[in-house]
């Protein structure tokens, strides 16, 4: 590894896990601005797979370094030559397993990551392509730069940006025992502990609001005082929405676009989501409104208690 990548992957671990924390807490508290979240993360690395496994890195073209983390120099250098093996995906995090490391990308709050020609037209915030030696790209778009792409030679896993994550909401580790054991003697609103990354990955205020009302719980309720029988239901419409949405591409975002440039559209599947003072799909009671942290969510009081 250069001197100048040590240098780099040093500062990013001194600094990484303060910046995702206060980013967390930015994005629950005072941004009401939708943002990909799990399945449509999901989506985009089921869309570029097929179209990046195998394919060698022929270039790398930077057009701004200025991302949330800024791009070390010799970002392009560093990817070029190398061969990407697989497409994973672990929380938000999108994983490129490559011949001699791991391109680690989060789009942050209004990222994509689609293929096209490497001689596409550009867009406005068309960051970074990774050419391929099909002749195709793999070009990351971010409105907002608050999206980051990082390079490790170690495991993954050991990062500063994963190696403390919780685990997965569709994952077996995440069960009614686990989440029944989270959520004793918390008073903290179970709406709140759900998008609790400390607690599980990935369960964003879209999708804790419609396993809630899958589950008949009200959001506000103390975590604390959810039944041991509710858990079992709730765990089951976490990856039941989550699983929903991941067959449907995606929720329709503003700013999210799949892996070919489509929007997704498991909106229009939605319970209770941004259906303030609409009925409810199943008993026809206005839906309501409220804020929690900060963050819009919505409910039926009729149907969850």
């Amino acid at each position: 590894m250069g001197s100048s990548t040590h240098h780099y992957n040093q500062v990013i671990d001194k600094r990484l896990t303060n910046r995702s924390h206060n980013a967390t807490i930015a994005s629950q508290s005072g941004h009401n601005t939708p943002m990909p979240e799990l399945p449509e993360v999901e989506t985009t690395c089921r869309g570029i797979a097929p179209a990046v496994r195998s394919r060698r890195i022929a270039a790398v073209v930077v057009r701004e370094h200025r991302l949330r983390w800024p791009l070390p120099k010799n970002f392009a250098s560093l990817l070029q030559g190398q061969t990407i093996r697989d497409v994973n995906r672990r929380a938000k995090y999108i994983l490129l397993d490559a011949t001699d490391g791991t391109l680690i990308a989060h789009l942050g709050m209004s990222g994509s990551l689609r293929v096209l020609p490497a001689d596409a037209a550009l867009l406005p915030h068309d960051h970074v392509d990774i050419v391929l030696d099909s002749g195709m790209c793999l070009r990351f778009n971010d409105a907002r730069r608050f999206g980051s792409m990082h390079w490790t030679t170690d495991d993954p896993s050991r990062h500063a940006l994963l190696k403390n994550l919780a685990p997965e909401p569709l994952g077996d580790e995440f069960d009614a025992a686990y989440l029944f054991g989270k959520t004793r003697r918390r008073k903290v609103a179970i709406k709140q502990l759900l998008m609790n990354a400390n607690v599980v990955v990935g369960v964003g205020n879209i999708y804790a609001s419609e396993a809630l009302f899958r589950s008949g719980v009200r959001p506000t309720r103390p975590a604390g005082r959810v039944t041991q029988q509710e858990i079992v239901r709730l765990v089951k419409a976490v990856k039941a929405v989550l699983h929903a949405a991941i067959r449907a591409g995606g929720t329709t975002l503003r700013d999210y676009v799949n892996a070919d440039g489509a929007p997704g559209y498991f909106r229009q599947k939605l319970f209770v989501y941004e259906r303030a003072s609409d009925p409810c799909r199943k008993c026809k009671t206005p839906i309501k409104q409220l804020k929690q942290g900060q963050r819009s969510t919505y409910y039926c009081p009729r149907c969850q208690r």
